[in-house]
């Protein structure tokens, strides 16, 4: 197998691109009103918790726990689907990045069979460069996601994509405050957004992440290899779904780590212009990449996509 370029990666969140810039896109100009919000929830304003006391990442810039006033507003219940997706193509014609470079990552096991060679990212090798991957055709194996998964998140999907949908919906990305905040759904400084109770390879499974030894064998014993629907497991206390699990999800702010170390300076300086996902997805395990609680951070550049990053949209009250 031919190998890639090395890009800047962490342990299991994902590859990153690292490409030239594409020309821009099909400009996307915002409604008069707000489009459909696909049943958003209203969340309340108040002084946000954000971080958290004890850090277990700490070069990912977890904490410390500090508090940050947000205003009321609206977040999508789930995060936007291949269904909603494909409305907002159907619309303007928008085409993804990576429909425009012709690639994308797709994890090992997710990449189809009839998909011949492909490139392996050096020290990651579980990830793949799979020509013709992209929000439709998540496998490279040709299918229409919009048909065989019209209710999972929609994935491949770049921080520059997901602006253009936000933009078109009348909404935006949210901030780490508001994404956290909505997160706990009113329980306070709780680790995951159902409280404290950590999910197991065993019996509790109140989200879409790992079961098994990564990156070879995943049990799905929560019911799913990859990705699941997004409307997925008992919501949270404000009404949201997979707000940890299932797909990373896209904000609005730079992937900042506050930090003095030296080493943390050194690792994070190759990672300017990064921007901050949250949530974790169906690849986060405790093992070895504990990220699907609310204080988890990661980072990429905004061209990157893959198979376990999505977003979802807040709109302003």
């Amino acid at each position: 197998m031919k190998t890639l370029p090395a890009p800047h990666s962490g342990p299991c969140c994902g590859p990153s691109s690292e490409i030239a810039p594409l020309p821009p896109a099909v400009v996307i100009e915002p409604p008069d009103a707000p489009r459909a919000d696909g049943g958003a929830v209203q969340i309340p304003g108040g002084k946000a918790l954000v971080g958290t006391r004890w850090p277990h990442i700490p070069d990912d810039g977890e904490g410390p726990l500090r508090h940050k006033r947000v205003a009321p507003f609206r977040m999508g219940a789930t995060a936007v689907t291949n269904s909603d997706f494909a409305a907002f193509v159907a619309d303007t014609g928008f085409e993804t990045e990576a429909e425009r470079l012709g690639w994308s990552f797709v994890f090992h096991t997710q990449v189809a069979g009839t998909v011949g060679l492909t490139d392996g990212v050096p020290s990651l090798e579980w990830w793949r460069r799979v020509d013709g991957a992209h929000w439709r055709n998540v496998d490279g194996a040709g299918g229409d996601a919009v048909h065989d998964l019209p209710s999972h998140p929609a994935v491949h999907v770049s921080w520059n994509d997901a602006q253009a949908y936000a933009r078109w919906a009348g909404g935006r990305l949210p901030t780490e405050a508001e994404w956290e905040h909505a997160a706990r759904g009113g329980l306070g400084d709780v680790r995951f957004p159902w409280g404290d109770r950590e999910p197991d390879d065993t019996a509790h499974f109140p989200c879409n992440i790992w079961q098994g030894r990564f990156p070879h064998d995943n049990l799905g014993l929560d019911g799913h290899l990859f990705t699941a629907p997004a409307r997925s497991y008992a919501p949270n206390g404000y009404g949201l779904f997979n707000m940890v699990g299932n797909v990373w999800e896209w904000t609005a702010e730079p992937f900042a780590v506050r930090s003095l170390r030296r080493a943390a300076r050194d690792k994070h300086r190759a990672r300017r212009g990064y921007r901050l996902l949250k949530g974790g997805s169906h690849l986060c395990h405790k093992s070895y990449c504990y990220r699907y609680r609310i204080a988890a951070r990661s980072g990429n550049s905004p061209d990157t996509t893959t198979t376990h990053q999505g977003f979802r949209v807040v709109w302003d009250s």
